[in-house]
């Protein structure tokens, strides 16, 4: 079993900088316009040739409410017409890509997000479920991973039990907070019987999976107030909880501007909530996946992390990062083979597009030899928080001291301050450092000194 997470304040404050979540290497910060679909039709004929199997990401990104806190590509409206011509060209897409990939290619994984998925209607859900199905090769006997994100005030036992009956095995349930000074602040009222209820839904219909999202450094949170939401959370017990730091960055998302700045809590009270917290989900028998995730360690998740085989893509920690990831919708990425590539994150560019039989793609990144090594070494400490040089060594052909012979000093520093060991055959991520992973990942990033940090939230 992994070694539980030490907290240690002081190299915290020395390590906690602004940088990548690592869904991907390179970053989506990398992307530029030199890619289009003729690259994409290319992977998506090299996928086809392998028969990779699949992982596809829907995007809905329509929400009645804003909360102000959201950085997610989303358009605020009343209007549920406003769905239909979107599925219209979302459609279109679904059977443009469909047609480059061959039937035999299983859909391993399915992710709805959002957005708010469930501000589509029974019918509209059930006339998209029906498009992918038509188009791709979901798996019917239950064994694929089938999620969608819930926003409990936006579904109840009739929609749980539509989207059980559609193929939908896992749920994650947006939470963030439950004090009601803190809900008020952040323009989401939500209480903890509606949350229930919509679990308990997923219960009785034996969904196989429940995550619930927290999110700390929001206004008015203090760590009391905080650790009552923890405590409740708990009492629910969801298989996985994520636990999300809240970056303010009002200059780059226009909803967060209606936070008050004043309310929010200081950095130093930021630390106590993370520590509290971690404390309190250790103490309840939730595992520290890494970054911002914790699992009951009967958790595929937790098991996979246990047997080396977790990996990360654009959806997070995964089981299912051999797949080719497909995204669909405004602003989804997808991750084929070497390839990136980005939809276009404005709904009518999206949509216009679309309606001209063509694809949407926008951006994206071809990965390099250099590339391809750097993610490889990332992923394996973001997992596992270990790296054996000889497995490196032996995929890519290097002899990895001597290839990254420039970033020793900074290694031997991390090693000497406690946050890694570090020999000539392997660095291992030690207790007090997990929490501070990133920050030993940004050290072989080769992108970072041209990135404006601005752009990245912060490790803690």
């Amino acid at each position: 079993m992994l070694d539980a997470i030490r907290w240690d304040t002081d190299l915290i404050r020395r390590y906690d900088l602004a940088g990548p979540r690592y869904t991907s290497y390179p970053t989506a910060v990398q992307f530029d316009g030199q890619v289009g679909t003729f690259d994409l039709f290319h992977a998506l004929r090299d996928s086809r040739k392998a028969l990779r199997p699949l992982s596809l990401y829907v995007h809905v990104p329509f929400c009645a409410n804003i909360c102000y806190y959201c950085a997610c590509n989303k358009v605020i409206t009343k209007d549920r017409g406003r769905a239909q011509p979107y599925l219209q060209r979302l459609e279109q897409e679904i059977q443009l890509i469909a047609c480059h990939l061959d039937p035999a290619q299983k859909v391993e994984q399915l992710h709805f997000g959002g957005g708010t998925p469930t501000f589509l209607s029974h019918d509209e859900l059930r006339q998209l479920m029906a498009q992918l199905r038509k188009s791709f090769n979901l798996l019917d006997d239950d064994s694929g991973d089938y999620s969608i994100e819930i926003d409990p005030r936006e579904a109840d036992w009739a929609t749980m039990g539509l989207l059980r009956e559609l193929g939908f095995n896992r749920v994650s349930i947006g939470l963030q907070d439950l004090d009601p000074a803190v809900q008020r602040a952040v323009n989401r009222l939500q209480s903890l019987e509606e949350t229930r209820a919509v679990i308990d839904a997923a219960r009785t219909l034996q969904f196989r999976s429940i995550n619930i999202d927290l999110i700390y450094g929001l206004p008015r949170q203090t760590p009391e107030n905080f650790a009552r939401t923890v405590d409740e959370v708990i009492n629910l017990q969801p298989d996985r909880l994520s636990v999300f730091n809240y970056a303010h960055l009002p200059e780059r998302f226009m909803s967060q501007r209606r936070i008050n700045s004043d309310e929010l809590p200081t950095p130093a009270q930021k630390l106590e909530i993370l520590q509290g917290t971690i404390e309190q989900l250790t103490k309840a028998g939730y595992r520290y996946i890494g970054m911002d995730h914790f699992a009951l360690p009967d958790d595929e998740l937790a098991i996979a992390q246990e047997e080396s085989t977790l990996q990360r893509n654009f959806q997070g920690y995964t089981t299912h990062g051999h797949c080719d990831l497909i995204g669909l919708g405004v602003s989804a990425i997808s991750q084929i083979g070497d390839l990136y590539c980005q939809n276009s994150s404005d709904l009518n560019q999206y949509q216009n597009t679309l309606a001209s039989s063509q694809l949407a793609t926008s951006r994206g990144l071809l990965c390099n030899a250099d590339d391809r090594l750097r993610r490889a070494v990332i992923q394996q400490l973001i997992c596992t928080f270990s790296l054996e040089f000889a497995q490196i060594e032996q995929a890519f052909n290097i002899d990895f001291q001597g290839y990254f012979g420039e970033l020793w000093p900074q290694l031997q520093g991390m090693a000497d301050d406690g946050l890694i060991e570090l020999d000539n055959e392997r660095i291992t991520v030690m207790p007090a450092g997990r929490l501070l992973v990133r920050s030993v990942c940004m050290v072989f990033d080769a992108y970072l000194e041209q990135q404006n940090h601005q752009r990245f939230s912060r490790v803690i």
